[in-house]
C-alpha cells in the first residue's frame, strides 16, 4: 500500500473555464439571443404610421378684408365747421374763354366804359423816368443808397438824379452795367447826368457811398419828379 501513488484531482473554477473555451461562446450566444428578443419586442411595440399618412397642417392666419377703391372714394369728405363747400376754382364763363384776361374797356364808376392804358404810354401828370430811393448798407460813420429807376415812356431817354442830404460827403457814386455819367457837388449834395439813355421798359441804377450823412435826404429827384420810398 505504500508503493502506490495517488493522481491528482483536477481543479474547478477558473482554471477548468480556461481549458473549456466553448463554455464562453456558448454563454455569449445565448446573451445575444435574449438582446435579440428584447429588441424586436421593442420594435412591434411601437405603431407605425400608416402608408401615406400626411402630417398634420397647420392653422393659417386670416387676413382681415381690405375695404375695396370704390367704396373709399364713394364716401363724402367731412365738412369743416366756418369752411364753405364751394369750389375755389375759376367760374365756368372762365373757364370757357381764353387763358389770358380780356384786354377790352372796363366800366367806370359812372357806368361808361374807361379806356384801357397801353404799357407804351405814359398816364397824364405821370413822370417818363419813376425814381426810387433806398438804403443798400449802413454801417458806422456811413452808408450806401441806391436811386432805381424804370423808363415808362414809348422812346429811349437820358436821367439826371438830384440828391441833397442835411450834412455829410459825398465819397463816390457809380452806375450799375452801363456807361458811367456826370456828376456835381454842391454844398451837401450832387447831381448825376446819365452816358446812355436808357430804352423803353428798361431800367437803371444809381448807386453812392455817404460819409456823415443822415441817410434819409432832404431831397431826391429824378428829371425834377420826387422819388419814390421817402
Amino acid at each position: 500500500m505504500s508503493g502506490m501513488r495517488r493522481v491528482p484531482r483536477p481543479s474547478h473554477g477558473p482554471v477548468a473555464i480556461a481549458t473549456s473555451p466553448w463554455v464562453v461562446v456558448g454563454a455569449g450566444v445565448v446573451v445575444m439571443v435574449v438582446l435579440l428578443i428584447v429588441a424586436l419586442g421593442a420594435y412591434r411595440g411601437r405603431s407605425p404610421a400608416p402608408d401615406g399618412a400626411q402630417p398634420p397642417a397647420l392653422p393659417v392666419p386670416s387676413v382681415p378684408p381690405v375695404p375695396s377703391a370704390s367704396t373709399s372714394a364713394s364716401s363724402p369728405a367731412p365738412v369743416l365747421p366756418g369752411i364753405s363747400g364751394r369750389a375755389s376754382g375759376l367760374p365756368s364763363s372762365a373757364a370757357a374763354g381764353s387763358g389770358s384776361p380780356s384786354a377790352g374797356p372796363t366800366a367806370g364808376p359812372t357806368g361808361k366804359p374807361s379806356p384801357m392804358l397801353s404799357p407804351s404810354r405814359v398816364a397824364p401828370g405821370q413822370p417818363a423816368m419813376i425814381g426810387r430811393y433806398r438804403v443798400v448798407q449802413s454801417f458806422d460813420g456811413g452808408f450806401i443808397g441806391e436811386v432805381a429807376m424804370v423808363n415808362t415812356s414809348n422812346r429811349s431817354r437820358g436821367w439826371t438824379v438830384r440828391l441833397e442830404f442835411a450834412g455829410g460827403r459825398l465819397v463816390t457814386s457809380w452806375v450799375e452795367g452801363v456807361p458811367q455819367g456826370t456828376i456835381r457837388q454842391f454844398d451837401d449834395g450832387f447831381t448825376y447826368v446819365s452816358g446812355v439813355d436808357v430804352p423803353p421798359g428798361g431800367s437803371v441804377s444809381l448807386r453812392f457811398h455817404m460819409e456823415r450823412a443822415p441817410t434819409t435826404p432832404r431831397e431826391c429827384t429824378v428829371d425834377g419828379a420826387r422819388c419814390n420810398g421817402l
